[in-house]
């Protein structure tokens, strides 16, 4: 009897544009005003998490964290820290979340930071963290979600005109997130969104955070860059949502995590 494989996972994203974007983002960051407020929430969330939860890691896994603030942090209470990125820089591992983590297993606290919301196959990657988890360790994973940027999707609606192309990925929700931490093999799943909202003055600045960030899209099939028409149909439209000088984008922050544990058995 054989098996048939199951399909190949669709290529929403490209990873050689995905790096890019991080590489990018690395040398943005070096910007005195650089915006990191995304990473920096996702940070204080998962330390906010671990005090609540009393989780005392002993050996953790960072992905994505470039400003190294959860590293830190985690170190000064004594765990041992593996750091890695898909676009690394000194002191961090190389990672493809879409294949085995090449660190071993045996880690309590796995932390992913805005990085699995651009890999195409998501449920694989969260089946490679659940593996490399100790029995009781944590993964608590955080992302771009779904309703993040309703501003810039308007305004980038506007500059493409009657050719709309595609601009910003596709998402991630709350419910979605629930089920496939259920298919990785998670016990206690737990899902949430939070967000955050930001006023910009200019066009030109909330694009220049997004690029900072590292949130511009990675499609593989994505939009041609805007011409100068187009970037201003941009700068117009986004003028036409001001209120007080100011447009507010939002950046909702879906964290998903669970446990390495025996699932428990459904009750009848």
């Amino acid at each position: 009897m054989t098996t048939t494989p199951p399909p190949a996972p669709p290529t929403i994203f490209a990873p050689h544009r995905r790096i890019l974007l991080r590489r990018r983002m690395r040398r943005l960051q070096r910007r005195d005003d650089a915006a990191r407020f995304v990473v920096d929430d996702m940070v204080d969330d998962v330390l906010d998490r671990l005090a609540f939860l009393r989780h005392a890691p002993t050996r953790a896994l960072v992905v994505g964290d470039f400003t190294g603030a959860l590293a830190t942090a985690l170190g000064a209470q004594g765990v041992s820290v593996v750091r890695a990125d898909p676009a690394p820089c000194a002191g961090e591992h190389t990672i493809d979340e879409e294949q085995p983590l090449p660190f071993g297993d045996g880690f309590d606290l796995i932390a992913s930071l805005g990085t699995l919301d651009t890999v195409n196959d998501l449920p694989g990657a969260l089946i490679h963290l659940r593996r490399a988890l100790a029995p009781e360790g944590l993964a608590i994973v955080s992302m771009p979600g779904a309703g993040s940027l309703p501003t810039t999707r308007d305004v980038m609606l506007a500059a493409d005109a009657s050719r709309p192309a595609p601009r910003i990925h596709p998402q991630v929700d709350v419910r979605a997130g629930g089920q496939l931490l259920q298919r990785a093999g998670f016990a206690d799943p737990v899902v949430d969104s939070r967000s955050l909202t930001v006023g910009y003055r200019t066009w030109d600045r909330l694009v220049g955070d997004l690029r900072a960030q590292g949130l511009s899209a990675c499609l593989a099939r994505g939009g041609a860059p805007l011409g100068k028409a187009a970037l201003a149909r941009a700068r117009a439209a986004f003028a036409n949502l001001a209120l007080d000088g100011r447009v507010t984008e939002t950046f909702e922050i879906l964290t998903l995590s669970g446990w390495a544990r025996a699932l428990r058995p459904p009750k009848f």
